[in-house]
């Protein structure tokens, strides 16, 4: 089993900067291997993907935070990132990260064994 914690959320202003964090724990379990990935679900709307790194490092971003957002990890702390700068009203949502142990990440939520609880960003005008 492994658990995801995420952290960094908080109100900010439109053009402002955050940076998200998710913490991976478990008994035994390869950090690295795995595909890590944060999704986000605005109120009244489907969970969307937003970005994923994979066990080989390569990145997807979904377009509209392409640019803007950054994905990374580091296996040494267990943890991933998501860097968020330049937020607009609409990134208003509650992040969520998300693992793939098999660590080929995709976009549809449906392949993700493990999730966080969410972290709440707000972003006014």
């Amino acid at each position: 089993q492994v658990q995801l914690v995420e952290s960094g959320g908080g109100l900010v202003q439109a053009g402002d900067s955050l940076r998200l964090s998710c913490a991976a724990s478990g008994r035994t379990f390869d950090f690295s291997s795995y595909a890590m990935a944060w999704f986000r679900q605005a109120p009244g709307k489907e969970r969307e993907f937003v970005a994923v790194i994979r066990r080989s490092s390569s990145i997807n971003y979904a377009d509209d935070v392409k640019d803007r957002f950054t994905i990374s990890r580091d296996n040494r702390k267990s943890t991933a990132y998501l860097q968020m700068n330049s937020l607009k009203l609409e990134d208003t949502a509650v992040y969520y990260c998300a693992a793939d142990p098999r660590g080929r990440g995709d976009f549809v939520p449906g392949r993700y064994d493990y999730w966080g609880q969410g972290t709440q960003v707000a972003v006014s005008s």
